[in-house]
């Protein structure tokens, strides 16, 4: 049975990693291959899948999360990163620091992939740990929480956008109905999943070479204005297309020029210039330093990718595999309500690849012939299967490595920490699903 080949080759992976002490990287690519060959690819198919899996994973990553760790590093050299870490203490205070997170999360996240927001918002969070003195996880888990809340609830992020499609739903109706379920949800645990017994726990300390050791005194960080200036670039860049495109259509090079800068890369790209401007010879520091700040950004991220793009070989070979199609063929037929169904296909889906893309676009085209004569409302079907695709992530999820990897914990920690509060998101988004849909039916729209 496929998804009994997936629950061994997680436990061989668990067991290679916490037991044998093996390197992620490698872990991951040995249990790729056996999978691979178990499930029937051919031997001289394997070679061609894994670069495919790896290469995709780290087409989509390597330039936003390279990008994304210098223009971190050379902010958090330069003194910016910590005079918007002291501001936001000022302005919540230290008791409401967590606050502080989840709003400037939830606010980057709404238009910004959890990845490219989440490199950019990351060296602040090390930066208040540094100063404060507080857990890791008590300031960034908040902070992921509510990034991963709004990356997979909510449009224009590729996974709703793409259901939307499927279903021919209102990309705007959707955003609308899924604030009212992503806002109250996400918050709710990003305030507390940290608070939980086995996440305090739990005291990983800053990775190595991903942010500044020093202190700096008022008169040497940059003013708040410049600061804040570079920070927000890819944010309003980004936001700037994704709005252009949701609001105007057609063509133009107007818009294709708008459409090139807002994508990630080269907003990244844009702002690291900028940085490198305004925080290298402006405050005294030269191009050489600067320079330095950049490689050991660079140094820092290297496993960080090798173990990120091996986790997408693994999601790859269970792609290939057939896993999808079989979970299509016994699932499609089930008797009960189509909102339902529709999360409960994404939620194994996810399970299984480790993929939300994969999931929410086979649910979706699972569930579409049901939805022509249900009377559901296509945008809740959309958020019903965006619900699902945050549930359970787990080994086979690139992103579950992203997490491990950069609030440097074990491979059990990090799946008591984020496997937990995605499942526990997916749950309470299904629910405020039927809540909305109720809503609407009480009020007959």
């Amino acid at each position: 049975m496929p998804l009994v080949v997936v629950g061994i080759s997680v436990v061989i992976l668990l067991f290679l990693m916490t037991k044998l002490k093996l390197n992620g990287f490698i872990a991951l690519l040995l249990v790729a291959v056996g999978v691979a060959l178990v499930r029937g690819v051919g031997m001289d198919k394997i070679p061609d899948v894994l670069a495919e899996g790896v290469g995709g994973q780290i087409g989509d990553t390597l330039l936003v999360v390279g990008l994304g760790a210098m223009v971190g590093r050379v902010m958090g050299d330069a003194g910016a990163a910590q005079r918007i870490a002291n501001t936001l203490i000022d302005t919540f205070g230290l008791r409401w620091v967590q606050v502080a997170m989840v709003v400037t999360a939830m606010l980057i996240g709404v238009t910004m992939f959890y990845e490219v927001a989440f490199v950019i918002i990351v060296p602040v969070a090390f930066t208040i740990v540094r100063v404060t003195r507080k857990n890791l996880l008590w300031v960034g888990l908040p902070m992921s929480i509510a990034l991963s809340t709004m990356h997979s609830f909510l449009p224009p992020h590729p996974g709703p956008t793409a259901v939307a499609s499927t279903f021919h739903a209102s990309v705007g109706l959707t955003l609308f109905y899924g604030l009212f379920i992503a806002i109250p949800a996400g918050a709710l645990i990003a305030l507390v999943w940290p608070r939980l017994p086995f996440v305090r726990a739990m005291d990983p300390q800053i990775p190595k070479g991903l942010v500044t050791e020093r202190t700096f005194t008022d008169e040497e960080m940059p003013s708040l204005g410049w600061s804040l200036s570079v920070a927000l670039v890819p944010v309003v860049l980004i936001a700037g297309a994704a709005v252009t495109d949701m609001a105007v259509s057609g063509s133009s090079p107007f818009l294709r020029f708008i459409t090139f800068i807002g994508s990630a890369p080269v907003a990244l790209m844009i702002t690291l210039l900028l940085a490198v401007w305004a925080f290298g010879p402006r405050i005294g520091r030269s191009l050489g330093e600067v320079s330095a700040s950049c490689n050991s950004a660079a140094q820092a991220m290297a496993m960080i990718l090798l173990v990120i793009g091996a986790g997408g070989a693994f999601k790859e070979v269970l792609v290939e595999g057939g896993i999808s199609d079989y979970i299509k063929d016994v699932m499609g037929d089930w008797p009960i309500s189509p909102i339902i169904l529709a999360w409960l296909i994404a939620v194994i889906l996810r399970v299984a690849l480790g993929s939300a893309t994969v999931a929410v676009v086979t649910a979706a085209g699972v569930v579409q012939p049901l939805l022509e004569n249900s009377g559901v409302h296509p945008e809740l079907m959309v958020l019903a299967v965006s619900c699902g695709s945050i549930a359970f992530s787990h080994v086979n999820d690139p992103g579950f490595w992203m997490f491990k990897e950069y609030f440097n914990l074990s491979v059990i920690d990090a799946i008591k920490a984020r496997t937990t509060y995605t499942t526990v998101l997916a749950v309470l988004g299904l629910g405020g699903v039927l809540a909305v849909e109720w809503t609407l039916e009480a009020l007959n729209v």
